[in-house]
């Protein structure tokens, strides 16, 4: 994973070390009411969703109809991908052109975030703008890499992004419900959606103190379908007092996170929260973020029914598309291109 630079080292270790708090972790919440015929359970549901996106930006949930099967079948498959020589890996790797495929920090020189990951988008192929540059209109397509080893690898990485993209929409309805919308009001956002999966490996780290498996961080996209194993390692901010509380993992559970594009389509009822991974010293560490992004050409504004003279609009409309690409070609610092925040967007009051 490469050597830690001496600076870096020295810095970390004269910051103050962060309180974690493993009691009252984010809400759990059992979506087999979706299953139910009763108006007012559906209701209750609703209002949970509402409430934990509101309060926390963070939920886990059980009963969430992703067959097992599916998870299984992608994480033996990261595994072994993730088990291969640095050299094997390296044949599917990422560059400037093609943001998908392998990488790790010796690729990024980012030794803060101590892992490796395996990037791919659910629809195959992908289109985004070509250049991060506002008035440029040229578009670029994105094919997914995958590995000649393991050979079952592209298949069950396929469905099983088609296994959580079900669950991503039935998420995001409930949460179009809990505005006050219709269910399907946020749907056609995402006809050409720039989704994608990315396995993430953490190796254990023989100084877990000195580096983070990934930084503090807000998600840009809309929502974040999180599937994690029994290591656990994520730490979610708690809004009310600014503490890091510990996500324990619940088999068979996703942790949800409202990302950015909530946020500002809320009009900031919902609010993305901050969070990090920490890495292990002992122990490796495997997880699968789903990312649920809209389509390219989507442009980003509060919605129109969630605003009036009294709540009046709290940022200026972005494309989603120049977003992404900016934040996927910041990756390679030597672009020298900004990491773009919706705080960029934001109306002064």
């Amino acid at each position: 994973m490469g050597e830690v630079d001496p600076a870096f080292v020295q810095a970390l270790e004269h910051r103050p070390k962060p309180t974690i708090v493993e009691a009252g972790g984010i809400p759990l919440i059992d979506l087999s009411v979706l299953n139910s015929d009763d108006p007012r359970a559906l209701a209750g549901l609703v209002a949970e969703i509402g409430s934990a996106s509101k309060d926390w930006g963070f939920f886990q949930v059980i009963n969430h109809g992703v067959p097992s099967d599916l998870r299984q079948r992608i994480e033996t498959a990261a595994k072994k991908f993730f088990a291969l020589s640095l050299e094997e890996k390296r044949k599917v790797r990422r560059d400037e052109n093609n943001p998908l495929g392998y990488y790790d920090t010796e690729l990024t020189k980012n030794v803060r975030d101590w892992k490796e990951v395996f990037d791919f988008t659910v629809e195959n192929p992908t289109v985004i703008p070509a250049s991060h540059e506002p008035h440029d209109q040229e578009l670029q397509t994105l094919i997914n890499q995958w590995p000649e080893y393991p050979t079952e690898m592209r298949e069950a990485c396929e469905d099983y992004a088609r296994g959580v993209e079900k669950l991503s929409y039935k998420l995001l309805e409930l949460i179009s419900q809990s505005l006050g919308l219709p269910e399907k009001r946020l749907n056609g956002y995402f006809k050409e959606q720039t989704s994608f999966i990315r396995l993430n490996h953490y190796p254990p780290c023989p100084s877990p103190q000195l580096a983070l498996g990934v930084g503090r961080h807000k998600d840009g996209g809309a929502l974040t379908v999180l599937a994690q194993d029994d290591v656990g390692g994520l730490d979610v901010k708690r809004k009310v007092d600014g503490e890091w509380v510990r996500v324990k993992p619940i088999p068979d559970s996703y942790i949800i996170n409202v990302g950015d594009i909530v946020q500002v389509w809320s009009n900031e009822k919902y609010e993305s929260a901050e969070h990090r991974v920490t890495v292990n010293s002992e122990r490796e560490r495997f997880s699968i973020p789903f990312f649920f992004n809209p389509s390219h050409y989507v442009m980003v504004k509060p919605l129109e029914e969630l605003i009036n003279e009294q709540n009046p609009a709290k940022y200026r409309e972005y494309n989603w598309g120049k977003f992404f690409k900016t934040r996927k070609l910041s990756n390679f610092k030597k672009l020298d291109v900004e990491n773009i925040q919706i705080y960029h967007f934001k109306i002064s009051e």
